[in-house]
């Protein structure tokens, strides 16, 4: 892509970001002469109607919104096969470069980057739109301080609250319990990732991890997020309250949408603006800057800024959440038999559902194993394996390896469950497509068409075959398709096509000659000379595939035929014969006859002369004049 013009337009630069639907390029908008980030689609997704739809989606949704804290997005369109979107470009970095380099940020920087979050969030649920992927990497931190929302790519209509489908959507760190549940998601969905997200910014982790995202998801599901200041005490209990709220399971307990959860961020900035760090000095809002070249990284702290006075009806005012916080304080010593009973319980249920009737158990990976490794594996984990495999073709696992299990790897099962193993047949073998004299674009679509995954592929000159002919269709280890009758499914084919002939560079000098044939990929070496009756001594008469080859590849080497010129040859010495006896050995020697026709009749006539004369050196092919004594 570096380097393309797409749509005769924007000129792309370099490679800025890859993510997992698009990779984004820093380009020129040479109409308007401004600096952009074009988002290109895989390839591999292009034909995707699905990620198409959703890409097409991105473009749709961020264009309704205007607002300073949402990346703009100015255009959206395709290139031949490219889909593309040209947004607004942001030099710096995202809020996941942040966190990696400092893991725990000050409670004014998480206030700051959640109000300019909040406010861009706020606009996309009063335009009626759920952004359901919000993360840390789509929150981009400009140079210049700015702070915005990107990447609308799984954007939905809040009033479209539907399933997502057999797959979950979003980053399982930042999903809701409600999407893990029932894959509905809505404006309180975006809510439940923005508390994540402040928990991340505060406590420096995650709250809730695991070997795999099942195992997130599941504790998304079941259990409630910890206060952030479990890990960093600093934390002021107005923003764990905040935390809490915003990350309850039950939906209708949280903030509805982003608008209220703003209000009351700023009600809680302004009651905690005389609790700075050392309790004397007011809090200041805070801009989050990246290190600049040359700069410390530090940082920098701008003018206090008023906060906006909050609607009267919107969300539990600070008040409360301060109430309940005291609540938690003031909680006695009475608790502790209390605590101390349901550690016990806890224990007990621990015991039963851990390893007691009640356990389950994650079914591991088993996918490329041995059988026998595979089933090892899972009887490891008190599960039962059916005595009778399942079995599959799979173009990728080797015959004899497990694809997977049934039920599939990742769901909780009980201890003894039974577990069928699904074994590899191999790739499914299919017949294999006429591929040879067809033009290789026909030939590529015909590989594909047939369940085949098409390699790179070669190009050789042949003399009989016009340019991008297909010559030959080979398999893994270059085997001849054409000597087999079927093929695995997805497995490569490579065609070698023709190039046309060997360039013409017949009656060139040597050295003009090798240029052209470099021109071409060719290296052309000097082999033989020969003599030509029309070729200059010297000059190259062909080139050609060296002896025994029909093709030559591109890179290969070449025969250069170089001309000697005619041939030389000595007049037979025929004085004295008779002109029976002299006319064969003239002729056989290739020379053309100029004589009396009347001395044929009278085949016992004596040569008395020929010029040139006997013996001397002549072109192959001159004429020899004869002279005779007639024997009537």
């Amino acid at each position: 892509m570096i380097g393309r013009l797409l749509d005769g337009r924007y000129q792309v630069r370099s490679r800025i970001a890859r993510g997992g639907m698009a990779t984004v390029y820093l380009a020129t908008d040479l109409r308007l002469e401004r600096r952009v980030a074009i988002k290109v689609i895989h390839p591999h997704l292009a034909d995707d109607s699905q990620y198409r739809l959703r890409f097409i989606q991105e473009a749709r949704s961020a264009a309704r919104l205007a607002h300073p804290n949402v990346v703009n997005v100015y255009d959206q369109g395709q290139d031949d096969e490219t889909a593309y979107l040209v947004m607004e470009y942001l030099p710096g970095i995202t809020l996941r470069d942040l966190l990696n380099d400092h893991r725990v940020l000050t409670t004014e920087q998480a206030l700051d980057i959640m109000e300019a979050v909040l406010s861009g969030l706020a606009a996309a649920h009063r335009s009626g739109i759920v952004h359901r992927d919000l993360k840390p990497e789509n929150v981009l931190l400009a140079d210049d301080g700015r702070i915005k929302i990107s990447d609308f790519g799984l954007a939905r209509a809040a009033s479209a609250a539907t399933a997502t489908g057999n797959a979950l959507l979003g980053t399982v760190a930042y999903l809701s319990p409600e999407l893990v549940t029932r894959g509905v998601a809505d404006t309180r969905s975006d809510i439940y990732a923005i508390g994540i997200m402040l928990y991340e910014m505060l406590a420096g982790e995650q709250p809730f991890q695991g070997e795999q995202p099942f195992h997130v998801a599941q504790q998304h599901a079941n259990d409630t997020v910890p206060t952030p200041s479990t890990l960093n005490p600093r934390v002021p209990a107005e923003l764990d309250e905040l935390v809490l709220w915003a990350t309850a399971r039950d939906p209708e307990e949280r903030p509805r949408d982003a608008g209220i959860m703003l209000s009351q961020l700023l009600e809680t900035q302004r009651a905690l603006s005389g609790l700075g760090s050392d309790d004397t000095t007011p809090m200041q809002h805070t801009m989050v800057l990246p290190m600049a070249v040359g700069g410390t990284g530090a940082t920098q702290v701008i003018a206090p800024v008023q906060p906006r006075r909050p609607d009267a009806d919107l969300g539990p005012n600070v008040a409360t959440l301060t109430e309940k916080s005291a609540k938690r304080k003031s909680r006695g010593g009475w608790l502790v038999a209390l605590v101390l009973l349901l550690a016990g319980l806890a224990a007990g249920a621990g015991w039963y559902f851990g390893a007691g009737p009640g356990a389950s158990v994650s079914i591991p990976d088993v996918a490329g194993l041995e059988p026998a490794a595979a089933a090892e594996a899972l009887e490891a984990q008190k599960l039962v394996v059916a005595a009778e495999n399942a079995t599959a073709h799979s173009p990728t696992v080797p015959i004899d390896r497990v694809i997977g299990t049934d039920p599939p790897v990742g769901s909780g099962v009980e201890h003894g469950s039974t577990v069928t193993l699904i074994v590899s047949l191999g790739p499914e073998m299919l017949p294999i497509p006429t591929l040879v004299g067809l033009a290789e674009a026909d030939a590529l679509a015909a590989i594909a068409d047939a369940r085949f995954t098409a390699g790179a592929s070669r190009y050789v000159f042949h003399a009989d075959s016009a340019e991008g002919t297909v010559l030959q269709a080979l398999g893994t280890g270059d085997v001849d398709l054409a000597t087999l009758e079927s093929y695995g499914e997805q497995q490569e084919i490579t065609l070698v096509v023709s190039r046309g002939p060997i360039p013409d560079v017949s009656g060139q000098a040597v050295d003009d000659a090798k240029a052209v044939l470099a021109e071409a990929g060719l290296t052309g070496v000097e082999a033989v000379e020969e003599y030509n009756d029309t070729i200059a001594a010297g000059l190259v008469i062909r080139a050609q595939a060296p002896q025994g080859q029909a093709t030559v590849a591109e890179g290969g080497t070449v025969d250069l035929i170089i001309s000697k010129g005619i041939e030389q040859v000595a007049v037979p010495d025929v004085i004295g014969l008779t002109w029976g006896d002299a006319k064969p050995h003239l002729q056989n020697a290739g020379f053309e006859l100029d004589y009396n026709r009347l001395v044929d009749a009278f085949p016992g006539s004596v040569v008395t002369e020929t010029t040139p004369g006997p013996n001397e050196s002549v072109d192959k092919g001159s004429t020899v004049t004869v002279r005779f004594q007639l024997q009537l």
